[in-house]
């Protein structure tokens, strides 16, 4: 699989062990944004980039580090089309793919160590998203997001 990740300057040194641990795994990996942690990063741009490029077919999913995820989930998942979720443990990497169709996973770097996310990042590229009844569901989000667009805000 070929995989986008990015972060911020919160998340530089946790970002480069899971980017490793990724090509380890046997996914390509495509990093987005820069690689310093001396320069102040806005995270909304990273989330952006990486989600354009699920969009665009350029990566097939993406992981997202800033200082708690959270921010990197809201601006991931403002790009149309895009679910981005904050995992910090197994379970709900596990789901953000069975459930929910993620496409992308976003961890903090002050709130989760490197051996746990790496478990983590296992887990949710291990997981394949099923269909059955969470079809519908994921589909019931897809079909507001475009109402929205088209209808509500006229895109």
């Amino acid at each position: 699989m070929k995989i986008g990740i990015g972060a911020d300057h919160n998340a530089i040194e946790l970002k480069d062990e899971l980017k490793k641990y990724v090509i380890d795994l046997g996914h390509e990996v495509i990093e987005y944004g820069e690689d310093s942690a001396c320069t102040e990063i806005d995270y909304p741009g990273i989330a952006f980039k990486v989600a354009e490029a699920i969009n665009s077919r350029e990566v097939e999913r993406g992981i997202l580090v800033c200082g708690t995820g959270l921010g990197m989930a809201i601006a991931a998942g403002k790009v149309p089309r895009i679910r981005a979720v904050t995992c910090h443990d197994t379970y709900s990497a596990e789901r953000a793919q069975k459930s929910n169709d993620a496409q992308i996973i976003t961890l903090g770097s002050k709130i989760i160590g490197p051996e746990l996310a790496k478990h983590v990042v296992k887990i949710y590229l291990e997981s394949s998203f099923p269909g059955g009844n969470s079809a519908r569901k994921v589909q019931q989000i897809t079909d507001r997001e475009k109402e929205y667009l088209e209808n509500k805000l006229g895109l």
